[in-house]
């Protein structure tokens, strides 16, 4: 079975999982119906109780789907307290379906794996040693990924059922009102969190900050909260995200951010009222700075920057060069303190962000975007998942969802040590060719050729080379050398979706 990205599928994998092959990026409009969650009435007056031993002994059985969020990142302490209880409870067959996994986790999950407490995860990505262990056939059953807007839409349609979600939070009171902005460990946005505190049959927020009733601004409330846990720290704040951010100093990045600048200020969607998302890496960050002194020169304020924020994202809401900012998640300190002070920062839900089966998400208003890639093609298809070796280390995050920008631009170096970033044909595709508008490299930009407008916009910029992608390829050919082919076995070790739920690849297992 092939499908329209020529990507051969396991057919008794898409049999056994009830799916559909990936054909085109137009979502369509279809009739969709919801699911709700099962509510247990209460006054609310019984929710507070000091032991995870017990809220999962009272939650909790074998084959249930289990949920937690990743807002604390390598901060967290949440996951490996509460998997530690079940895994020596001698839970089975769990599926465990986070917001996504970071490195703090990867120990717990695959000691949970082993037990035989997990056999079933859907994330955003993995990296490390979970995406070694699994990507050598670790996990009984395939992974599934998904981005940020695809868990919403598969939460919101019954694909993901969360049975229990965990959440920790850094402030609640004793009926479970919660925001992410108040207590020792604040993150910001609790964007990913929302979808689970909406749709999961239980609810236990966990947090070392028991604040007095009402908490407000309640991004969770207590209308969707079953359990309040008093734990002793929920995060060290140290690691959610520094102070000040750090704009790179390394000549390359910064010479493929001067050019996306360029890119972006002489295309046609560079005029006021502009909207724009960039990450959180060292070249994002310095494409922002460019920016904010093209947005000064030529007199141009943005409409709103969407996604995952940065403080340099919010100190251009601070300074007008921004109207609003939409937050689904905040990337260090300074945009999670900015967002409890500035009425202009909006926080939204994953779904409001991205999900395709929606009235309207955010990113259908994107004019711009910049996202970075491991691997790019010829047919400009991305890699954001695997590596060159074909292990998973890496996530889907918001990349397929952002894509659907009107110029969406993929910022990468030509090669990376001595491994190509631009290639044939990518290990593992996450996003289209046909969502892809502009590759940006040290050497020079290469445009897709269905974008006639930007070739004629962008075709003879000054100082900016354009190529065909065929060409760059060919140039990180002649600097690395053709690898060798990757080995894998014939089992399926992860189901890449798109973010409609159909397959757009998957990952083998790495042969040893």
């Amino acid at each position: 079975m092939k499908n329209s990205v020529n990507r051969d599928l396991p057919e008794d994998v898409m049999k056994d999982l009830n799916y559909k092959p990936f054909e085109t990026t137009e979502i369509g409009h279809p009739e969709i119906q919801r699911v709700a969650p099962k509510v247990h009435v209460s006054t609310g007056d019984d929710k507070v109780v000091t032991s995870i031993k017990q809220v999962i002994k009272d939650t909790l059985k074998d084959g249930m789907t289990i949920s937690f969020h990743h807002h604390f990142r390598n901060g967290d302490f949440v996951f490996n307290t509460v998997m530690r209880e079940i895994i020596d409870a001698g839970y089975k067959d769990l599926t465990l379906a986070p917001s996504s996994l970071t490195g703090v986790m990867n120990d717990m999950v695959i000691e949970a794996i082993k037990a035989g407490t997990i056999t079933n995860i859907t994330s955003s990505g993995m990296r490390g040693s979970l995406g070694d262990f699994v990507s050598h056939g670790g996990l009984k059953n395939p992974v599934i990924f998904r981005s940020h807007g695809n868990r919403a839409r598969a939460i919101e349609h019954g694909d993901i059922k969360i049975d229990v979600a965990f959440l920790g939070v850094p402030n609640a009171d004793a009926l479970g009102n919660a925001n992410g902005m108040e207590g020792d460990a604040v993150f910001g946005s609790l964007g990913y969190a929302l979808m689970d505190a909406q749709y999961a049959d239980k609810v236990v927020l966990l947090t070392d900050n028991i604040v007095s009733y009402p908490n407000t601004p309640a991004s969770i409330k207590q209308t969707q909260v079953d359990y309040v846990v008093k734990v002793d720290k929920v995060g060290d704040p140290d690691k959610i995200g520094s102070g000040a951010t750090r704009f790179t100093k390394d000549p390359k990045e910064l010479k493929i951010a001067s050019t996306v600048n360029d890119v972006i200020v002489n295309s046609p969607y560079f005029k006021d009222g502009f909207s724009f998302q960039t990450g959180s890496g060292g070249a994002a960050l310095a494409v922002t700075r460019y920016l904010r002194q093209a947005m000064i020169d030529n007199k141009i304020k943005a409409s709103f920057a969407l996604g995952g924020i940065t403080k340099p994202t919010t100190d251009l809401l601070k300074e007008g060069l921004i109207d609003k900012v939409m937050d689904v998640q905040d990337f260090d300190k300074g945009a999670a303190d900015s967002m409890h002070t500035s009425a202009n920062q909006q926080e939204i839900d994953a779904s409001w962000y991205a999900d395709p089966d929606n009235k309207g998400a955010m990113v259908d208003q994107l004019d711009v975007v910049i996202l970075s890639a491991l691997e790019i093609d010829t047919k400009f298809n991305v890699n954001v998942m695997s590596g060159s070796d074909g292990v998973i280390r890496g996530a889907i995050g918001g990349h397929q969802d952002a894509a659907t920008a009107k110029l969406t631009i993929i910022s990468a170096p030509l090669v990376r040590g001595r491994i190509a970033t631009v290639v044939p044909d990518v290990t593992t595709i996450v996003t289209p060719g046909d969502s892809v508008d502009v590759l940006v490299t040290e050497y020079g930009i290469a445009i897709n050729p269905k974008r006639k407008d930007l070739q004629e916009a962008l075709g003879n910029l000054p100082g900016v080379p354009v190529y065909k992608i065929e060409d760059l390829q060919k140039l990180a050919e002649q600097k690395v050398g053709k690898p060798k082919p990757l080995e894998f076995t014939d089992r399926t070790v992860a189901m890449i979706e798109y973010r409609d739920g159909s397959i757009i690849d998957t990952v083998k297992e790495v042969k040893d």
